[in-house]
């Protein structure tokens, strides 16, 4: 086991070396992503072009993406492309509500990672390389990974899985890391469960890392970022704007920005929900996102589950 400490702080690069693990990008299903992308403009990040992803025989995978790239990690914003399996079981998640559905934790040895979750119990498909086309300053680029999937249903949350990059700087170009919020990286992920214990549980085996108690559940830091595992109560008492769909659900997650002052008024002026809560601000995610929310801080600390 992977002893727990501080995320962020310490470790201030892209990609993880040896045993470390990071939250790396958190994912939303969506059915038009061109209202999706819009809707991030509105809230003030600079999404990149859409992009199709194929397996390395050019075959489509079924989804496509957009993203918004932060220094470190980002967000992805997925739909459906082609009727191939990984395009059905999108449309199974979509049908249930719009929204989070992917959390991705980015790792240095794919193959060690998934001999690891074998051995730990958890139902394994095999290793897959994923590309997709990627226009670059020089010319067209393609950004690759491997990725470490469990078979669907093995995290009740959704589509939980590693990769490893292999393409660091066609995936993080310098020209898409600048936000008009000031965006500058994931932080934190926050899941509603109706067994906080036995999701624990299942997070510390998938992530390596220990959990410990909080007062609104459980959380387990990882090498860089944290997943915070929230009872239903906790979640409607810090989020009552925010319904929830179902249980699991991938209710919410920060982004470390440069002023919280600047976020608020290009919120305002776009006419964007929102609502201070102590150092951070909770902007409900725009309709064309799905179901849940943001939570943006000047500081990871100031987040309210970490005080």
């Amino acid at each position: 086991m992977t002893a727990d400490r501080a995320p962020s702080a310490e470790i201030d690069r892209n990609l993880p070396v040896g045993g470390e693990i990071f939250l790396d990008h958190i994912g939303h299903f969506v059915r038009d992503a061109d209202a999706a992308a819009r809707a991030l403009i509105r809230a003030g990040f600079a999404p990149t072009p859409v992009s199709v992803q194929a397996n390395p025989d050019g075959t489509p995978t079924g989804t496509g993406n957009v993203t918004a790239m932060f220094s470190r990690g980002y967000i992805e914003v997925l739909f459906k492309t082609a009727d191939t399996p990984l395009g059905r079981e999108f449309e199974d998640s979509l049908s249930d509500h719009a929204g989070v559905h992917l959390a991705a934790f980015s790792i240095a040895d794919a193959e060690g990672q998934h001999r690891r979750l074998t051995e730990a119990g958890f139902a394994m498909r095999s290793l897959v390389q994923f590309q997709r086309p990627v226009e670059t300053v020089a010319g067209p680029g393609v950004a690759a990974f491997t990725v470490v999937r469990l078979e669907r249903g093995a995290m009740a949350e959704g589509r939980i899985q590693m990769l490893a990059h292999r393409t660091e700087d066609t995936v993080w170009q310098k020209r898409w890391l600048t936000h008009r919020n000031g965006a500058l990286g994931l932080v934190d992920l926050v899941v509603v469960s109706a067994d906080v214990a036995e999701a624990a549980g299942r997070f510390v085996r998938f992530t390596g890392h220990e959990a410990r108690p909080t007062k609104f559940g459980q959380a387990i830091a990882l090498d860089r970022g944290r997943v915070s595992l929230f009872s239903k109560e906790a979640f409607a008492a810090m989020f009552p704007e925010i319904a929830i769909p179902r249980l699991p659900f991938m209710g919410a997650y920060a982004v470390r920005v440069q002023s919280l002052a600047a976020v608020e008024a290009l919120l305002t002026q776009e006419r964007m929900a929102m609502r201070r809560l102590g150092a951070a601000l909770v902007v409900p995610f725009p309709k064309e996102l799905g179901d849940g929310a943001w939570l943006f801080v000047e500081n990871a600390g100031d987040l309210p589950w970490r005080s």
